[in-house]
């Protein structure tokens, strides 16, 4: 029953998100005329046709990819939590931030300039995958380990690469430092539904395989060998989740770019409210995760409107002094 009402509070948060989403913007619609398009979605309406194709074109399609975003980040950082048995682990951490800005990179020094919003999230996306493939596959072989430990080294070993080559390309090709920047800290901007359709499949398919091995991340944190003694194959179940999360993480950056810190915010605050089982930590990081980056979007689109402030500026301002107090907690408890 604790676990129902937990839900069943994060899906009231995260309609009251969508809802405060589409009202909420730099040019006035009443809620009114919200209710009206949204009873008439697809159909006759009252509403102006320029308010309408705002709502349907452009806010509608931004808080659905701003809520997949969310659920990718925070999902695939509650999973790699339990995997490498840190609460303070990152989505990024085998390496998908660094793939994903070299892809944009290449993309934006070298693509078609009249194709950028279809070629970057696209490169982007190849890039943190590959990047999580290096690192996975230096772990695995080259360190000569299959721990957690082995990953981690790998992931900053391909990070710290993969950086060095975008900056190389940002050095030869100066002029792109702007939209690459741009991209960088993170933009929904230009959200649509092309972007939808394009992180939809992804995220759908990996919060889908975190769900199903959920009761199993409670068990692999209590120790790889005690988790073997009872049976558990930790190396696959590692490897499933790694996959899941990372191909997660690497739908989310390729249409929002890098938004920082979501993935330690909101598991380490789902932790706090209601416990450390990942039976309720895994689908209340995605209901809260997806409400949160929605929340902040509508901060990032109004504090300072007609103009915008990236969304992962805000999340960095948000998530730098709680990153902080989590890690100050968790020397706390170790010692």
């Amino acid at each position: 029953m604790r676990r129902a009402s937990s839900v069943a509070i994060g899906a009231s948060v995260l309609v009251a998100s969508i809802v405060v989403g589409i009202l909420v913007g730099p040019v006035h619609i009443s809620p009114s005329d919200v209710l009206r398009w949204a009873v008439s979605f697809g159909g006759a309406t009252s509403v102006s046709d320029q308010d309408a194709a705002i709502l349907a074109n452009l806010r509608l399609p931004r808080v659905v990819v701003a809520a997949l975003v969310g659920a990718s980040l925070s999902a695939s950082g509650a999973a790699y939590q339990a995997v490498f048995r840190n609460p303070l682990a990152d989505p990024y951490l085998l390496g998908a931030a660094a793939g994903a800005g070299l892809g944009a990179t290449i993309s934006v020094a070298f693509g078609p300039s009249d194709a950028f919003a279809v070629t970057v999230p696209l490169a982007a996306f190849t890039g943190a995958i590959g990047g999580v493939g290096l690192a996975y596959s230096l772990g695995r072989s080259a360190l000569g380990g299959r721990s957690a430990t082995s990953l981690v080294l790998g992931g900053i070993a391909v990070a710290s690469f993969l950086t060095a080559v975008q900056t190389f390309i940002q050095q030869q090709r100066s002029e792109t430092l702007r939209q690459v920047y741009s991209w960088i800290l993170g933009r929904l901007g230009t959200a649509g539904w092309d972007d939808v359709r394009m992180a939809l499949p992804s995220v759908l398919l990996s919060v889908a395989t975190l769900w199903t091995v959920r009761r199993l991340l409670d068990v692999i944190e209590v120790g790889d060998l005690e988790a073997e003694s009872l049976g558990l194959n930790v190396g696959r179940l590692r490897t499933i989740v790694v996959v899941a999360a990372s191909l997660a993480t690497a739908a989310a950056v390729s249409v929002a770019g890098l938004i920082g810190f979501v993935g330690i915010i909101v598991p380490h605050t789902v932790r706090l409210l209601s416990g450390t089982s990942y039976r309720r930590v895994l689908p209340l990081s995605v209901l809260f995760g997806a409400s949160f980056v929605i929340l902040v979007d509508v901060l990032a689109r109004t504090v300072v409107a007609p103009a915008e402030i990236p969304i992962g500026v805000i999340t960095a301002f948000v998530g730098a002094p709680f990153f902080l107090l989590a890690l100050r907690r968790s020397a706390a408890r170790l010692t």
